[in-house]
């Protein structure tokens, strides 16, 4: 199969959270499996930009507000993946992808309409339709709301399905219903059963509604976000594709993230010889300022966007309990203001204890993995994460709430069996408990060595993800031919 992959973010050529990883690392197993796969970026400001394709210089987008114009360039091929780069200056070229001082740019509608629009002119410039189109969270959604009304009649799609991932629910895409003129929907799509929601469009509901198929990342989330307490009031939405909605759990890039290998830590390690992994703890505890480290206390690693989401509101409950367990906190993210300046005043009380960077910092992501001994995600909610997939190949306990793909990915320690530890109900005596546990086991080298390896063994690459994505596509494909064959027997 021909697939094409749409996306507001992608490494090595943008990235601000997951989504990027996915897509820098979900096409090339695609791949490997035998299929032809492409890669659909804007070329924002921060990625480097490639070779203008002759015959995509001037690509006409007709906006309500009137016209724009977009350009391609290639973006090369790497493990069989060619990725293709849409230049369009006016709504990419800014310091950032989404927002700008902590506020989402207003214009965001009318940019990923932009992208949106040339993704599929681009395709129609193509000798071959795609057999699927994947599309990931609302920045790409207009792509199947386009394909299934501006572009209903067009035969060069009539053959083309969608596959829509929703990578976090809690991000939507809501904007004022003035707005469809301008991104070139009719008003008649303003209804309960189409983009309206609380009287907002809502373009996450579309790419909901006019996909083929539905995944999301984790098998845990896909049942979560049918219910009221995760469904952000798209439940019912979903409930009604139940049957076309499936949980497929994120995969991770070892050759990114793993110890024996890993050129970003002081030393590599493996679980056939874990010696290393003092020495990234050592080096660890420097970076972030520590004079003499203690290295028989406990780290406690964290690597986030600093979001409500994130839970960290349950450490501001019990902070003072925390540190009195003799232990390092060593954090690494930014984010939300509010929580920005949580972990900066934690940092100024307790400044030889809990240690803070507030950025983005690749190399000191890597090295809080190999350097922490246990990794904390007391998330409201996870999708799936990947930070507590990368803690378990680095022999980093993670301690996380069991909600979404945390709950899939980690098995409670009992001692010998398991990989973690998990807490269920979200209060800061839950995380206080755990945590509690957790160095307790800490203080027992075998068992402790023991939980490690158990961890470490663990097998969360990409071609397993890859395969039961591949059936989706399949799916997706025979649902489209079927209702193309039902159209033709119905004109007929």
């Amino acid at each position: 199969m021909r697939i094409t992959f749409a996306a507001s973010e992608g490494v090595p050529f943008s990235k601000t959270g997951g989504l990027a990883d996915v897509v820098g690392s979900l096409p090339k197993a695609v791949a490997a499996a035998g299929h032809e796969v492409e890669v659909l970026l804007p070329r924002y400001r921060m990625t480097k930009p490639g070779k203008l394709l002759p015959n995509c210089r001037s690509i006409t987008l007709p906006l309500a507000n009137g016209f724009h114009f977009a350009s391609i360039q290639d973006g090369g091929v790497a493990d069989g993946v060619h990725t293709y780069l849409v230049e369009c200056p006016e709504f990419f070229d800014r310091d950032q992808l989404y927002m700008d001082k902590g506020q989402d740019y207003p214009d965001n509608p009318l940019r990923f309409a932009a992208f949106s629009l040339a993704c599929l002119e681009f395709l129609k410039r193509s000798a071959n339709p795609p057999d699927v189109i994947h599309c990931h969270d609302w920045q790409t959604a207009l792509v199947p709301i386009y394909l299934r009304n501006l572009y209903s009649g067009d035969p060069f799609f009539e053959k083309s399905s969608v596959v829509f991932t929703i990578h976090n629910l809690g991000y939507q895409g809501l904007f004022p219903p003035h707005i469809l003129p301008h991104i070139g929907l009719h008003a008649g799509l303003f209804t309960i059963d189409g983009l309206e929601f609380y009287g907002k469009v809502n373009l996450l509901k579309g790419g909901i509604l006019f996909s083929d198929f539905v995944t999301t990342v984790s098998r845990k989330y896909a049942e979560e976000i049918q219910t009221p307490e995760f469904g952000y009031g798209l439940e019912g939405v979903l409930r009604s594709r139940a049957d076309r909605l499936q949980g497929i759990l994120n995969g991770v890039d070892y050759d990114a993230w793993n110890p024996t290998s890993d050129r970003l830590i002081p030393a590599n390690y493996s679980p056939e010889d874990l010696k290393g992994k003092e020495a990234c703890k050592k080096g660890l505890l420097e970076k972030m300022g520590v004079v003499q480290p203690v290295l028989d206390r406990p780290v406690i690693g964290i690597v986030s966007r600093f979001a409500t989401q994130k839970g960290f509101d349950l450490i501001a409950g019990v902070v003072e309990e925390l540190m009195a367990m003799d232990l390092y906190i060593v954090a690494l993210g930014t984010g939300e203001p509010e929580y920005e300046d949580l972990f900066r005043s934690l940092t100024a009380k307790y400044p030889d204890k809990f240690l803070v960077k507030v950025a983005y910092d690749n190399t000191l992501a890597h090295l809080i993995e190999a350097g922490a001994d246990m990794f904390l995600m007391p998330s409201r909610y996870e999708p799936c994460g990947l930070n507590q997939i990368y803690s378990l190949k680095y022999g980093t306990v993670p301690v996380v709430r069991a909600t979404g793909g945390l709950d899939d990915t980690i098995e409670p320690f009992n001692g010998k069996t398991g990989t973690g530890f998990k807490f269920a109900d979200y209060t800061p005596e839950a995380l206080l408990a755990v945590t509690r546990k957790a160095v307790e086991y800490y203080r027992q080298p075998k068992a402790w060595r023991t939980l490690m390896l158990n961890g470490m063994k663990k097998d969360f690459s990409w071609p397993s993800s890859a395969k039961q994505y591949v059936k989706v596509y399949q799916a997706a494909s025979r649902a489209r031919t079927k209702i193309k064959s039902a159209a033709s027997a119905s004109n007929a």
